[in-house]
């Protein structure tokens, strides 16, 4: 299937509506019902022959059997059988071919005044540590180094309930990352040394103030290791304990809570002072996607992710099964040509290892995903890649890697959200925008997290979740520049201190879920 369709995607609500169907591209050969649609009905000069629900497609046009289909300008799969014009297109006529492409790298065809500003002009109230980093939360983090440890941490942390913390108004509480790994692996390569990344990353967070790591003494991932290969020194903000050599269990839970103790009091001395928004790393996530994802909440944050990057600070989008697909959108926005084959080297280990599992990429749309309208893995890519906006991608990065200079960055992931949410946690991220169609609950910690839903019927159904409504976009006729609006100055004031809806309702306590690679032996 080879992508000579040179049109742009229309991301910024350039597109045509009636009252019935949204056409995102002149180019498109279907269209999206904008509510429910009956058989035999008249829309935009097209006589349905099926029912359409809201947010699936139609054709527009007959499809001949084996030819492209085409939305967002691009195509999303082959018919794989003839289409007449007023059908219902989906998983029973529409699938997946593997793609194809011609490569262009740097050949930017988005507008060029992207690149990210000298100097910010934009302020939020962050917590500056030492290092010159800047948090947006001020937590005291426990961290398993296997999940022999988990327990203990868990009982390390549940000391400290609200009333217990009520003598420290200015920590935002004590976080256990616990997980389900640690051993059972080897002791070195790619899995044990991306595992070590993300202890690294979650044990130097900006929204972290102070770290106690919990091992059992005998596992693959020993503390020393870590400490060692991050050239890590102990001290009052940095403490660790094993098992084995602090006398057992309930001995290592008594000096954990010790030590948290006399954390929570340095901790409670860290104050919020204004910093420039080129401090901000927003972590760019999806999940529960439909329809709307790629025509509201995405291009929506994607506008926002632009206004951040212009103001010096970084976003990171990741989840490369979920730009399979759409990468070379991302090829020709990649500051060179290294960085753009950088993105190709992961999506072609990502082929390789889904084909050694007997897996297909296409699989990643769940089931959903496909009731909300979605078809095949290239529609979602399409619609995922809108929330990195339109400046340069400035690198590609290993999942968990420190993102190390400013602008719009991938990181490889699973599409998994925990895992990925992980991942660019550990790069450094200290906010998490998070669009939604279906309604995903998510919450993260220690990086605070917010959701978007794609559009107002899921918004008004989950109104004590969802932090924006980007479905006005179709609803009330709000501009996608509006709602991007919007999502930044949101950024800024939960970046300030404003509690997201999944904060309110103490979500985050369970999705510090590291990506697990290689054998468990």
């Amino acid at each position: 299937m080879e992508k000579d369709h040179e049109q742009p995607i229309v991301w910024h609500g350039q597109n045509e509506a009636s009252n019935d169907c949204l056409i995102l591209n002149a180019a498109d050969t279907v269209a999206v019902a904008l509510q429910n649609l009956k058989k035999g009905q008249l829309v935009n000069g097209v006589t349905l022959n099926a029912a359409i629900p809201k947010g699936h497609k139609f054709a527009q046009v007959n499809i001949d059997e084996g030819d492209d289909v085409i939305k967002y300008a691009q195509p999303i799969g082959v018919a794989n059988t003839s289409i007449l014009a007023g059908d219902h297109v989906h998983t029973h006529n529409l699938e997946f071919r593997k793609t194809v492409c011609q490569y262009e790298f740097t050949s930017r065809s988005n507008n060029q005044d992207d690149e990210q500003s000298t100097e910010s002009t934009d302020e939020f109230d962050g917590y500056v540590r030492p290092n010159g980093a800047v948090g947006t939360r001020n937590f005291v983090a426990v961290i398993s180094s296997v999940n022999c440890s988990a327990t203990a941490a868990y009982q390390i942390a549940a000391g400290f309930d609200d009333k217990a913390l009520a003598e420290f108004p200015f920590v935002d509480g004590v976080n256990v990352f616990a997980h389900g790994t640690g051993c059972g692996l080897a002791d070195n390569g790619e899995g044990f040394d991306q595992l070590q990344r993300v202890f690294a990353g979650y044990a130097t967070h900006p929204n972290v103030a102070a770290v106690l790591l919990v091992g059992l003494g005998c596992e693959v991932s020993q503390l020393k290791t870590l400490l060692d290969t991050y050239r890590f020194k102990e001290g009052p903000l940095l403490r660790t304990l094993n098992i084995q050599t602090s006398g057992g269990h309930q001995r290592t839970v008594e000096q954990g809570q010790a030590l948290v103790f006399d954390m929570l009091k340095a901790a409670n001395e860290h104050r919020r002072t204004p910093c420039a928004a080129s401090h901000l790393n927003l972590a760019l996530q999806c999940g529960g996607s439909d329809a709307w994802s790629g025509v509201t909440a995405n291009p929506a944050l994607g506008y926002a992710a632009d206004l951040i990057v212009r103001q010096g600070g970084r976003v990171v989008l990741a989840e490369t099964p979920e730009i399979y697909g759409a990468e070379h959108l991302l090829t020709r926005r990649a500051t060179s040509e290294t960085v753009g084959r950088d993105l190709l080297a992961r999506i072609n280990w990502w082929q390789d290892y889904v084909a050694r599992n007997n897996g297909s990429l296409d699989n990643n749309p769940s089931p959903g995903n496909k009731l909300g309208g979605l078809t095949t893995i290239l529609e979602k890519s399409l619609g995922a890649v809108a929330k990195s906006g339109t400046t340069s991608m400035t690198g590609v990065y290993k999942y968990a890697e420190p993102i190390d200079k400013p602008g719009f960055a991938f990181m490889d992931s699973p599409g998994y959200d925990p895992v990925s949410v992980t991942g660019q946690i550990a790069s450094g991220c200290n906010v998490v925008a998070f669009t939604t169609g279906r309604g995903s609950t998510f919450g993260s910690k220690p990086a605070p997290c917010f959701k978007i839903a794609t559009n107002t019927d899921m918004y008004q159904r989950m109104s004590d979740d969802m932090d924006v409504d980007a479905g006005r976009i179709l609803s009330d006729g709000k501009s996608i520049q509006d709602i991007g609006t919007e999502i930044y100055q949101l950024v800024l004031s939960i970046a300030s201190g404003q509690q997201s809806l999944s904060e309110l309702q103490n979500m985050g306590n369970n999705e510090f879920v590291p990506w697990q690679i290689g054998a468990t032996m």
